[in-house]
Order: structure tokens, then sequence, then C-alpha cells
């Protein structure tokens, strides 16, 4: 019975293996056939976390949480966050920053496929020792007899190829510069022939009274700065403006100052 059962599907395991299966498949079509490649850095974690359900489903618990951490959380979310930053478009992929790239590309991919069609053609599908055999001495230690010992050449095959994909990734972020960039004295004069604020902006805010960003600075006569207050401050609205009191406060300084002056001016002709 247990041998019957070995080499039985229930329907759980069926249903589960098309349905998956299915949809494993077509995100991995998306993943090459998509214009965007951010929309195929989405397409690819999808199948990746699919496979991380098969592995799971046929008890090697160890590669399904590997696969959800390792590639799906974190190799493949870092291509994606840095295609997203960087903003590859579907123009930008139909240039060739490498020359010959796409031919050798086809060249890699047909090699990968017959490898591919030899192992699948070589596997042994009659006898097989079961998941309770493999897992006897616990799911890590049997895959690392295995992955060390017998699959040793497909492991380091494997490295490369995750390796080949880091390369990808900066191939496709790689743009040629069409033009000399701008040494740091050419960049100088021509924002002085431009007209525009040479040394540094003066900081916002008034003096002695405010700090905050959205309050322009004042001028010694208590005209306001525009040079102290961002432009998108400026656009929005959110601009503060204080000079009103601060010349009123001014203007209070110096009466009560004229007022101690007369006043020590009448003291000093009374003392006399």
């Amino acid at each position: 019975m247990s041998a019957l059962a070995a080499y039985s599907t229930s329907t759980g395991e069926a249903v589960q293996f098309w349905v998956l299966g299915t949809v494993a498949v077509i995100g991995a079509l998306c993943t090459i056939l998509m214009k965007k490649a951010v929309h195929s850095a989405l397409c690819l974690a999808g199948t990746m976390i699919i496979l991380a359900v098969f592995y799971l489903a046929n008890g090697a618990y160890f590669l399904g949480v590997v696969q959800v951490v390792v590639y799906t959380g974190a190799v493949m979310m870092l291509f994606l966050f840095v295609v997203m930053l960087v903003g590859v478009t579907a123009s930008d992929s139909l240039k060739e920053t490498l020359k010959g790239q796409r031919w050798l590309a086809a060249l890699c991919g047909l090699g990968f496929g017959v490898l591919l069609v030899a192992g699948i053609g070589n596997a042994s599908l009659k006898d097989f020792s079961g998941l309770g055999q493999a897992n006897s001495g616990g799911n890590v230690e049997g895959l690392a007899a295995l992955v060390f010992t017998k699959y040793v050449f497909a492991f380091e095959i494997t490295g490369a190829l995750l390796i080949t994909a880091a390369v990808g990734a900066m191939v496709l972020t790689h743009r040629e510069r069409t033009e000399r960039a701008a040494t740091q004295r050419e960049q100088a004069e021509a924002r002085v022939r431009a007209g525009k604020q040479v040394p540094p902006l003066p900081a916002p805010g008034v003096y002695a009274r405010h700090n905050a960003v959205d309050i322009p600075g004042l001028l010694p006569d208590g005209t306001v700065s525009d040079l102290t207050v961002s432009d998108t401050l400026r656009a929005r609205g959110q601009i503060r403006d204080v000079s009103g009191q601060a010349l009123a406060d001014l203007a209070a300084l110096e009466q009560r100052a004229e007022a101690r002056l007369g006043r020590l001016e009448r003291a000093e002709e009374a003392g006399k």
C-alpha cells in the first residue's frame, strides 16, 4: 500500500499542480515578453513565489523558505527596486549598449534549453525513493548531502547563473553618455554667464526671530529676499511673509530708542 501511495497522485495534488503550474508558466512567459522591465521583474517574482509553494508541497521546507526569503524577498526585489529607481523604459531596452548582445543571449538561451532537455531526458521517472527516505535525516541535512556531492556541478552552474543575472541587471541600467561631461570650471563659467546666484544662497528665516524654511529672510532695509526660500514652496503658496511685522517691530524699537535718548538728554541738561 505504501508503494502504491508513493506512485499515485491525489486529487488535491493534481489540482494544485495544474493550477499553479499554469500560472507559473504564464508568469515565466510574461517575464520575457513584457515590454517594460518593471513588469517583467514583477512576473518573475510571482513565478518564484509559486515555485516556493511547490517546494513546500513536496516536503522541501528548507528550499521553500529559502526561495521566498533569499531569491524572491532579497535578490528579486533588489533587481526590481534598482530598475524602478533607475527608470529603464521600453525605448531604452531596444537600444543595444553592448554590440551583439542579443545574438549572444539567444545562443546562451539555446544552449541552456539543450542542457535542460538532456537533463529531463536522462531523468529517472520509474524508480524513486520518496520523500520519507530523502528527509530521513532531516530536510536540511539531506539537501546538503546531495548539493555538495552528487549535484555539486549543477550547484556551481546555478551560482554562475545568478552572477550572470546580476551582470544582466547592470547591463540593463547602463547608459552611454552621448556628450562630454562638463568640468567644474566650465559649469562655474556657465553659471556666471547665465547671471545665476554664484555664492551660496542666504539662509531662510529672519535672524533672531524665525528660522523656518517657509519664512523668507529680510534684507537690511526690511524687504523680503526671494533667494532665501525654495521655489517649490513659492509655487505652492506656502510662504509666510513676516516683513510687515518685522518692520513694525523695527519702528517700535526706533521709537523706544529715541524716547530713551530724549530722556537721557533731558537728564543731562537738568544735571547741568
